[in-house]
């Protein structure tokens, strides 16, 4: 059996347990699936189908969008296409395309540039940073909710390693953000005051961010 929908012909697969209702799920492979009791007939499931036509097109366009969103390699603001080539021996840049011999070596080569170019901008912030400082530590991982953080009992400031998707002014900005936390532990108008005389398009950075 077969699930049509926009040109397309989609698999499905029907599994037969022991259970007393129908289950429907369209899984990343985009083959629908379609667990039954080993009595239900055809013509059920063919119903099945057809009532949940509507749900069925919108998990496989959800399923797309996300692939599509995961394929999206963005470095430093500029988006590029990866293009996998199996005899290449390391990651290269040309126009917006960027050449890599698989995902390993895509993700070593993204570690290493992040980690240096984190490094410089840190040093180059705390360089330009007027007002003291403890001796700040630079930490880098990978965060689902935060950008950065600031951790004023052990010196540390954390960068989220998904920053290097954006250009260096908004890596700067959360750099200064932290930096500044040093000196107003919260987000009062001192502390946006002190942004504000590193980063005069703050607002427009931290909306970036947010999007």
């Amino acid at each position: 059996m077969v699930f049509c929908y926009n040109n397309k012909e989609y698999e499905i697969i029907i599994e037969r347990k022991k259970i007393k209702n129908m289950y429907l799920k369209v899984k990343e492979d985009l083959k629908i699936y379609i667990s039954c009791n080993r009595f239900v007939s055809q013509k059920s499931i063919e119903k099945l189908i057809n009532d949940n036509y509507k749900t069925i097109s919108q998990m496989i366009e959800n399923i797309n969008r996300k692939k599509a969103k995961n394929n999206e390699f963005y470095l430093l603001g500029q988006k590029y296409d990866v293009i996998k080539i199996s005899n290449i021996t390391k990651v290269s840049i040309d126009n917006n395309k960027i050449y890599t011999k698989d995902d390993q070596m895509l993700e070593k080569w993204l570690r290493i540039n992040t980690l240096n170019l984190f490094e410089k901008e840190f040093n180059k912030c705390i360089n330009n940073f007027k007002e003291p400082l403890p001796t700040v530590n630079l930490k880098i991982r990978t965060m689902k909710s935060r950008w950065g953080v600031c951790n004023r009992k052990n010196n540390n400031v954390t960068l989220n390693s998904h920053l290097i998707r954006y250009e260096i002014p908004v890596i700067d900005y959360v750099i200064y953000h932290e930096l500044a936390h040093f000196i107003h532990p919260n987000h009062s108008s001192n502390f946006w005051n002190l942004v504000n005389f590193y980063v005069k398009d703050y607002k427009i950075y931290r909306n970036k961010l947010k999007n």
